[in-house]
């Protein structure tokens, strides 16, 4: 019988960053390396993220790879038994059974790498994050370019006036901007 020191669990790694900071990217090449050494990986994104394609994680440079939709995060746990890894793009959209969700994939010695956006279009923290990103063995945090100075950008800046949360987007709708240029920004509208 297997004790509770001998049981071994899964990491848990976060991608993060503001838009257009490469996480969808990186979460690309880490999934393709997983396949390469011959593990068993599952990738899932959220079904409201059709921007680039239904089932596919997409990232800026039109790189991809197939990705489950789900709407609820505990479809994830049933649609993994047989995984090594389990890769979710776009995390920050899900609703709070998503910790619940990697709590029981690590549990199951399943390794998962996540990816989102760490901060909302007004500099807050993105919904479920901060406790995912405390529950990580590993975080990663990527930056962008501004859009503005070409510094390190690590906020995403809403060009539109739309106020709700979750707003689907890309260049045109949203800018990568350094901490001065997004203060500045929310400053002068």
């Amino acid at each position: 019988m297997e004790t509770q020191e001998s049981k071994s669990f899964g990491t848990i790694e976060i991608i993060c960053g503001s838009m257009f900071s490469g996480k969808t990217k990186l979460l690309i090449k880490k999934i393709t390396e997983a396949q390469k050494n011959n593990l068993t990986v599952k990738v899932f994104k959220p079904k409201i993220d059709t921007r680039y394609a239904k089932e596919r994680i997409v990232s800026h440079d039109k790189k991809g790879v197939s990705a489950i939709p789900v709407e609820d995060p505990n479809n994830i746990i049933q649609l993994s038994q047989s995984a090594n890894l389990v890769a979710i793009d776009e995390v920050q959209f899900f609703n709070k059974e998503i910790i619940s969700t990697c709590e029981k994939l690590s549990q199951k010695n399943i390794n998962i790498i996540l990816a989102g956006l760490d901060l909302d279009y007004l500099g807050k923290p993105f919904g479920i994050m901060p406790i995912l990103m405390k529950m990580a063995n590993k975080i990663t945090k990527l930056n962008a370019v501004c859009d503005i100075c070409s510094q390190k950008a690590f906020h995403t800046y809403r060009v539109s006036k739309i106020e709700k949360k979750i707003m689907l987007g890309e260049k045109g709708e949203y800018l990568a901007l350094c901490k001065d240029c997004f203060q500045k920004k929310n400053k002068n509208g």
